[in-house]
């Protein structure tokens, strides 16, 4: 299992190098897709900064969170299960 878990999540020199894994995902744009919300200190200006870098990278606001918060929970030791789950039959 724990080999399983290294290969799913092998460490960059940067641990906010996005995963290539989670960059084919973000790329595809078929991929369902889930609101978040979580209320986040207003101090911080998260919703400022994040419209400040969709402005001067162009890359779409959900993106931005979801290569954030990835590339944190995988530094973490958290990486996800990208395995499609299989529908369960009756």
């Amino acid at each position: 299992m724990a080999d399983s878990l290294e290969a799913q999540s092998k460490p960059a020199d940067d641990p906010l190098t996005p995963h290539p894994d989670t960059l084919a995902v973000i790329d595809n744009r078929r991929v369902k897709r889930g609101q978040l919300n979580y209320a986040v200190p207003d101090i911080l200006q998260l919703q400022r900064r994040i419209r400040r870098y969709n402005a001067e990278q162009n890359i779409p606001h959900g993106d931005i969170v979801a290569l954030a918060l990835d590339a944190w929970l995988r530094a973490k030791g958290y990486p996800p299960d990208l395995t499609p789950h299989q529908a369960k039959t009756p």
